[in-house]
């Protein structure tokens, strides 16, 4: 064994040098190149114009629809993202006209809702009295409720949303956050109306649902930067939410059961669980006994004492619809999903969250929640196939992706807003707006807010838009009878166009 090692160690050390040399060699031989990494293809935009013509507002006129891609690119001038809008401008160009830009929300909905269902020339024809849409085909017909006699209009799909899209290897947080999205949208904004000569035109700004926190962050974008302002006429907010953390059910906060209370009061009315002269009388009543004895009562938490708690309990029981058996075992706290379930269990119903006019039936009655939303499953297979329909074989947009209607970009949402107070903790841009306000006297917001909405109650708007620091002599709120997408209902579509054709004309 020690000879062996012995042999061993020698014959180490005698190859020593040659190792060495060997070694010396590899290090002075120039290294191989690595094989260089493919270049990221450029994106070339497409762009198509067609020209239409038709009737809006009672105005027969002429327009040209153009539907194209906007890219976004890094500071290094990589391109990061493309934007799909969908603009209609009437003929001949004016550029003292008004221009209104307009995006839904989510986040992670296309522009398919505003478009195909209120504002766009077209729009598909589903049912009005909220039963489900059906099988297709579905009608896709002329929209005399059209915006645009008074305005151009130019529909936006953030990234992630519609056919917009991340090119290459963009990581989604460059995008997917409330600022950041805002400054994507901002920057598309400002790019058309450059590229159309428009920076002099009246203009405006419109979403619906996430769509208006996304409003109220890009007016802060354009309005409040502290570089190339793009100065608005007015924000256009359909149900509206503003102050994220007002709503939310998590242990502890009373303020969500306070601005639900009213609507839960309006549906109940509707599916005849309450009694009233009229849905507006009825949420008066219902606003003031939320605001008031029930905050109060709220607020005491376990000090509320046993003749106050039967007297909110019987209210409640009045403006709910539910019994006070129910009421009592919740504690006189009903989150909405338990609302949907509980209030026309009698009946083997559910009512829709997005709009809760419509009513569904699960496969098992005795659960706590709804299955799933009847508001939503009622409507989505036509808007859907309307919007694939119009874009891509009417307005010649090629594409191999899938419209987003809505995508699932809002699990990777940064809800985090550097430039608010503690905004991590309690998210509310309203200080946005307030602020545009008060630094521009002739800019103008619109509420519209439909009664039966449970997604963005309409007492959750008038509270956040009731803050400190945000002027309230112009700010106009209109109310509708249906729910967060009030355009679904033909009269209330009618009334949203005129409603806000009279606000721009007001300018």
């Amino acid at each position: 064994m020690k000879f062996a090692a012995s042999l061993a160690l020698a014959i180490a050390l005698a190859a020593a040098p040659a190792l060495a040399e060997e070694k010396a060699a590899k290090e002075d031989k120039p290294a191989a190149a690595k094989p260089a990494e493919a270049k990221q293809a450029e994106v070339v935009p497409q762009v198509h114009s067609t020209k239409h013509s038709g009737v809006f507002g009672g105005q027969k006129l002429s327009y040209t629809a153009t539907i194209g891609e906007t890219i976004l690119k890094g500071e290094d001038g990589t391109q990061k993202a493309a934007v799909v809008t969908t603009s209609y401008v009437k003929e001949p160009r004016d550029p003292s006209r008004p221009v209104t830009f307009l995006f839904n929300g989510g986040p992670g909905s296309g522009s398919v809702w505003l478009q195909m269902g209120a504002f766009g020339p077209k729009r598909v024809a589903i049912p009005s009295d909220a039963r489900d849409d059906g099988a297709p085909p579905y009608p896709i017909v002329d929209n005399p409720d059209s915006l645009l006699d008074v305005t151009d209009l130019v529909f936006i799909d953030p990234p992630g949303t519609g056919f917009s899209y991340l090119i290459g290897k963009t990581e989604p947080k460059e995008f997917y956050g409330v600022t950041q999205d805002a400054k994507a949208v901002a920057e598309v904004i400002r790019r058309w109306l450059g590229d159309n000569g428009r920076w002099n035109s009246p203009k405006f700004l419109g979403g619906e649902s996430y769509g208006t926190t996304r409003s109220a962050a890009v007016t802060n974008q354009l309005v409040n930067s502290t570089f190339n302002d793009v100065g608005l006429n007015g924000v256009i907010l359909i149900s509206t939410i503003l102050d994220l953390a007002a709503g939310s059910e998590s242990p502890g906060n009373e303020l969500g059961y306070i601005t639900n209370l009213p609507s839960m009061a309006a549906v109940a009315l509707y599916h005849g669980k309450a009694t009233a002269p009229s849905v507006e009388a009825f949420a008066e009543e219902a606003r003031q006994f939320a605001i008031g004895p029930y905050a109060s009562a709220l607020l005491k938490g376990q000090k509320l004492s046993t003749e106050e708690r039967a007297s909110i309990r019987r209210q409640l029981a009045h403006f709910t619809g539910l019994s006070e058996a129910y009421l009592e075992e919740a504690d006189l706290r009903v989150t909405p999903g338990r609302f949907f379930k509980e209030l026309l269990r009698d009946r083997g119903l559910t009512v829709g969250r997005l709009d809760s006019r419509y009513t569904g039936k699960d496969a098992d009655n005795a659960g706590e929640n709804p299955d799933n939303d009847p508001s939503f499953y009622g409507i989505d297979a036509g808007y859907t196939a309307a919007v694939n329909s119009w874009e891509r074989d009417s307005l010649g947009f090629k594409t191999d992706r899938e419209y987003q209607s809505i995508s699932g970009i809002g699990e990777d949402w940064d809800w985090r807003v550097k430039d608010l107070p503690d905004a991590r903790g309690y998210l509310n841009v309203a200080p946005y707006i307030g602020q545009a306000l008060r630094e521009n006297s002739a800019m103008r917001v619109f509420v519209a807010q439909g009664y039966y909405d449970f997604a963005t109650p309409f007492f959750g708007a008038e509270y956040s838009l009731s803050r400190s620091g945000i002027p309230q002599d112009r700010i106009q709120f209109s109310y509708y009878h249906a729910g967060h997408m009030m355009y679904v209902r033909d009269e209330d579509r009618s009334k949203l166009s005129h409603d806000i054709r009279q606000f721009i004309r007001a300018r």
